[in-house]
């Protein structure tokens, strides 16, 4: 049987083991565009519920960790792999529901309701993904738990199949074996398969566990952590009237402990000591007088009762949720100065800070929706790395929530521009997509590796055209990119192009960058230019 313990420790186990392996997973990520990188999100996303379970004890059941890790995990999941991992691990809180321990028939039967979910999470669910390696995993495992309920043995199975699997992801995505990689999201998945696997096999939870990302304040404060001497021990002698010198009470407890301090006058000594003999002290303090107020107090639970509690300090993030006073709100994920400050003016109530490299969490946009004061709450996610964790938001909020599939900053703008305040949310649901499925957006922004992607050789730095979220072609001049990705961008019915340049162009190209692209297009065409100061992108460019 699979213990709440075992189960906390093999969670925790892969935790570390895929921190310490992010940088390895990002590196098969593809697309050549700077992005929240799928092993960093994936890490983060499973650390969410590290920092949880190290806050259960040993008698934890299975359905508590099962329950805490997944909705841990469902609020800090980031990014789309991050996501589909809380997903899986939702089928593990759900099979296990109610259990104190599991079988292997419970195991597999909570990884099919994991796979199961997560494909039905995704529109368009794509072979070859993360999704593949857990639904053959899952069904591994239907398989194996009819022939053995050894623990080992039957996970051992999982991580063959998921492996296997994963070594033919290029072959269901043409884009991975032009690239000569596997899926970035089915690796991570395995990496923390195999980590649990060291648990299941009786192995130890590797260095980390301790040092999490919420105890750091405690290590920072508490120098003292590694306590060689558990008892405190404290007491008042009365002195005897043949009382000896106290200077050799002081050298006897140097040999049994540390932190010793005797004082004395003439009625009293008083005795401080740090041991592991309590009794000790209190029996040679006898040979000195009379004993008052003995106290002795056990240092490591002291410790770790603090550590606990500054542990849970730091894991609850305390956010005021706000009373509605008025109808509708809007909270847009956003990153740069003039992005921002134009989101606000369009009528934002909360901007959260992210977008790409920079994917907020489940919890993030939770906290945002908390501090709109509306009934129904509009959620902007302005890229399409963000929605599925928007998405989640709907599970938790105490209010009504609508998520609109924005996918580009321009898009976002369109759908504000769209609402009626007077039209009820289904009418301004319908409006907003309409408007922003109608935006084309340009993104010009820099290679972050070298790669072969669409049969094009990208070089690291090269410069990049996006059309709408594909990419269109590269350049090592910036100048020319925009401009020709603006003539790729209109047709015939443009009427405006709005270019919003980011923190690394300087005014005076920006400007110079407007005016040329004023007398190469149409007089009918208004070119507006709006300093974004968004980090990743020079230009974001938005046609309508």
């Amino acid at each position: 049987m699979i213990s709440g313990k075992l189960f906390r420790d093999a969670v925790i186990n892969a935790a570390i083991c895929l921190e310490s392996k992010k940088k390895q997973v990002d590196e098969l990520n593809v697309y050549p565009v700077p992005d929240g990188d799928t092993g960093t999100n994936m890490s983060m996303t499973i650390n969410a519920a590290k920092n949880e379970l190290l806050l259960l004890g040993d008698e934890v059941t299975i359905s508590k960790a099962a329950d805490t890790a997944a909705s841990a995990m469902l609020r800090g999941a980031r990014g789309n792999s991050g996501v589909i991992l809380s997903i899986v691990f939702r089928g593990f809180s759900k099979g296990f529901k109610e259990l104190s321990k599991a079988d292997c028939g419970h195991f597999a039967n909570a990884l099919e309701l994991g796979a199961d979910a997560a494909y039905k999470a995704v529109m368009k669910p794509s072979e070859g993904t993360i999704l593949t390696v857990a639904r053959v995993s899952a069904q591994a495992a239907q398989k194996v738990h009819n022939s053995t309920n050894e623990l080992s043995l039957f996970w051992r199975a999982v991580c063959d199949a998921a492996s296997d699997v994963l070594a033919k992801t290029p072959d269901m995505l043409p884009i991975l074996k032009k690239s000569g990689v596997v899926d970035a999201g089915g690796q991570g998945l395995l990496i923390i398969f195999e980590a649990m696997l060291e648990i299941f096999n009786g192995g130890k939870v590797r260095d980390g566990s301790v040092q999490s990302d919420a105890s750091v304040s405690v290590a920072a404060a508490d120098e003292d952590a590694d306590i060689r001497f558990t008892y405190c021990t404290e007491c008042i002698i009365t002195k005897s009237h043949d009382c000896k010198d106290p200077a050799s009470l002081r050298a006897y407890l140097e040999t049994i402990g540390d932190c010793v301090l005797v004082v004395d006058d003439e009625e009293i000594i008083k005795v401080h000591v740090h041991t592991n003999n309590p009794g000790k002290v209190l029996e040679r303090a006898l040979d000195y007088g009379f004993i008052n107020l003995p106290k002795i107090e056990n240092m490591k639970l002291q410790h770790d009762g603090k550590k606990k509690e500054l542990m849970q300090k730091s894991a609850r993030k305390s956010v005021e949720r706000t009373k509605p006073e008025k109808k509708y709100g809007f909270v847009a994920v956003a990153a740069g100065h003039g992005v921002e400050a134009l989101f606000k003016d369009l009528g934002a109530d909360c901007i959260v800070s992210g977008g790409q490299t920079m994917n907020p969490s489940t919890e993030d946009i939770l906290d945002a929706v908390y501090s709109t004061p509306a009934e129904t709450v509009f959620i902007l996610p302005n890229n399409k790395n963000i929605i599925m964790a928007a998405e989640q938001v709907v599970k938790f909020a105490d209010r009504g929530v609508c998520v609109l599939q924005t996918r580009t900053i321009p898009q976002g703008i369109s759908a504000m521009l769209a609402f009626d305040e007077s039209a009820d949310i289904s009418d301004n649901k319908v409006a907003m997509t309409r408007a922003f499925e109608k935006v084309s957006t340009g993104l010009v922004t820099f290679a972050a590796r070298d790669t072969e992607f669409d049969g094009k050789s990208i070089k690291k730095g090269e410069i990049i055209a996006l059309d709408n979220n594909r990419l269109a072609f590269t350049d090592k001049d910036m100048n020319k990119v925009v401009l020709k990705l603006v003539k790729k961008l209109i047709n015939s019915d443009t009427s405006f192009v709005t270019l919003i340049y980011g923190a690394d162009v300087t005014d005076e190209n920006a400007e110079k960058m407007q005016k040329l692209i004023s007398q190469k297009l149409s007089d009918k065409i208004e070119v507006t230019l709006i300093n974004g100061g968004q980090p990743v992108y020079y230009y974001i460019i938005s046609v309508e």
